[in-house]
């Protein structure tokens, strides 16, 4: 028994970075990617019998944080709706505390279209393949590559005064 709970404890600790890095991203916030990582992980450990017998768990946890965090965006949505309708103008501070440039792409990242932003995250910031990303994202590969190669496009040209950034698109 200690040998799977050595596992979950392995695969947690390996997946939680590239998860938060994902999330960041995705979110446009490093406290919302943390949450939800943390999340998506307690669903991980909770069902880890299944889990770990599944033939790619690393791609069905990106699935469950990205389900997690679209979550996320339509419960802030109707939050923003409802203050609005209260008439509350309530503005929240910006939290991010990342390096210039790293904000730089998260801000041009967020401007992205919600899928744009799913496959260029999953894609080149997780890393996984295009057929995985087309399996997670419910779409065919074709569709992937052309996703990311219109998202690539948004962000070279939101950042094109930004060439040190751009180097890394």
């Amino acid at each position: 028994m200690a040998g799977a709970s050595d596992d979950r404890v392995e695969f947690c600790t390996r997946e939680f970075p590239r998860l938060v890095g994902a999330l960041s991203l995705y979110c446009g916030d490093r406290g919302v990617a943390e949450e939800v990582a943390q999340e998506a992980l307690a669903r991980v450990c909770r069902d880890w019998a299944r889990v770990s017998a599944m033939a790619a768990p690393g791609p069905w946890t990106h699935r469950v944080a990205m389900n997690l965090a679209s979550s996320w965006f339509r419960r802030r949505a109707a939050e923003r709706r409802a203050l609005r309708r209260l008439g509350s103008r309530r503005q929240e501070p910006h939290r991010d505390r990342d390096a210039a440039d790293t904000a730089a792409v998260r801000a041009a990242v967020s401007t992205l279209p919600r899928r744009q932003r799913q496959a260029v995250v999953l894609r080149y910031y997780s890393d996984l393949p295009a057929r995985e990303v087309a399996a997670l994202m419910g779409c065919a590969e074709a569709t992937v590559r052309t996703l990311t190669r219109d998202g690539l496009a948004g962000l070279r040209s939101r950042l094109a005064d930004d060439w040190e950034v751009l180097d890394v698109l």
